[in-house]
């Protein structure tokens, strides 16, 4: 089987993209959902510690600058969802962040420790807001993780901003507007067109379907689309995958990886399937 990495040979070749078992097995936020509830510590050390003691060898994680400059994993560009605590992370120092608690009980952590702790892990990292950038390329350089990080962001610009301040290679997945020229290619043919559109990238990591302004849905994984990334040696990832039923379809279909809340799930799924490594 052709290995999917990145043209450039940096971090996917002998690093982010060379999975355990051949599949890309994602912790959303980490491990924060046992039960299915729609609410749990997301992105805590104690649910990144739930999906490493579950065997997941990559967690997803979203992260934020704060004011002075400490890239924080956290979803939202403000403390007030997740938090005991309220304001914008990037108007907050990080003295003040990290006295916010997910949940009542679980620290803000900085990006820096959750590469840190544990060594071997892959991170998938969405680079959310301007305020990240440099304090996100400043964690992974300091815990050199260059191999085992995968740096992302719906907007390019702000991708190739923390890519320019890293002194080696790392994996990367595609930000909307590629995906949307990814999709205008697959869907008319013009595969030229649609392996330009990912030229930067290792990876699409997608929903199924994109709601369209106009109303409606977009098809963004299928059979087609899954055969022209390939094609362009490109791997795809779907989010947010949580239905058992759904996870085994994708599979059929022949997609690289799945994010998910239900880490459980998936390894269970991954498990009867004899692809859990």
């Amino acid at each position: 089987m052709t290995r999917l990495v990145p043209d450039d040979g940096g971090a996917g070749r002998g690093g982010y993209f060379d999975a355990p078992g051949g599949f890309a097995a994602l912790a959303h936020r980490g491990f924060a959902r046992p039960d299915g509830a729609g609410t749990g510590p997301e992105n805590s050390m104690a649910a990144f510690a739930a999906a490493v003691g579950l065997g997941f060898g990559y967690v997803e994680t979203d992260a934020h600058g704060t004011s002075d400059g400490v890239a924080v994993a956290l979803h939202d560009e403000s403390l007030d969802r997740t938090t005991d605590s309220s304001g914008r992370v990037a108007d907050l120092p990080w003295s003040v962040v990290r006295q916010a608690r997910i949940g009542g009980t679980e620290p803000v952590p900085k990006l820096e420790d959750l590469l840190g702790t544990w060594p071997r892990l892959r991170v998938n990292i969405d680079v959310k807001a301007a305020s990240g950038v440099a304090p996100v390329a400043a964690a992974i350089e300091r815990t050199a993780a260059h191999a085992r990080v995968c740096v992302t962001s719906f907007s390019r610009a702000r991708r190739r901003a923390t890519l320019a301040r890293l002194t080696r290679p790392v994996a990367t997945s595609a930000g909307t507007s590629e995906v949307a020229g990814f999709l205008l290619g697959a869907r008319t043919g013009l595969t030229a067109v649609a392996r330009f559109a990912l030229r930067d990238v290792g990876a699409l990591q997608v929903p199924v379907t994109r709601a369209l302004p106009v109303g409606g849905s977009l098809t963004v994984v299928d059979a087609a689309t899954i055969r022209t990334a390939h094609a362009a040696g490109r791997q795809v990832h779907v989010w947010t995958v949580n239905e058992t039923a759904e996870m085994h379809r994708l599979i059929d279909l022949g997609v690289d990886g799945i994010v998910t809340d239900r880490a459980d799930l998936l390894k269970q799924v991954l498990t009867e399937r004899g692809r859990w490594a």
